[in-house]
């Protein structure tokens, strides 16, 4: 079973920038549809980024319309690892963030609901300081 490591997290100001790693080990991420999710306090975990990888399609991005523009999510086959760059950061993109493996190939909308992960990290914090 694919086992997922975040880091990268921390304290940046608004308008900053921060580079997530989801780093996989057991299997290979590139095998797995991998989502970044995030959960602030006393809110409901939220989708952020996804990287779907169908076999017979190719790989495809999705976004949450709040970050579209300002994340990119990007994945690194020799380091087993999935990028999430986060630029223009506001206070409001504080939060825990985690990533999240699923085996069931999600499309669109799909790769939003976290019920098609079973694999997830740990959680790494960011503050946006305004």
């Amino acid at each position: 079973q694919l086992q997922l490591v975040e880091s990268g997290g921390g304290l940046v100001q608004a308008g900053g920038s921060l580079r997530l790693s989801c780093s996989g080990s057991g299997r290979a991420v590139e095998d797995y549809d991998i989502g970044w999710f995030r959960q602030a306090p006393g809110t409901e975990r939220e989708f952020v980024a996804a990287l779907s990888v169908a076999l017979w399609r190719g790989k495809r991005t999705y976004y949450h319309d709040s970050v579209k523009g300002r994340f990119t999510i990007s994945r690194d086959n020799a380091k087993n690892t999935v990028i999430l760059q986060m630029n223009t950061l506001r206070p409001d993109d504080t939060a825990v963030y985690y990533c999240a493996a699923g085996s069931l190939f999600c499309s669109g909308h799909e790769c939003f609901d976290p019920r098609r992960y079973d694999s997830w990290g740990q959680g790494t914090q960011v503050t946006v300081a305004s």
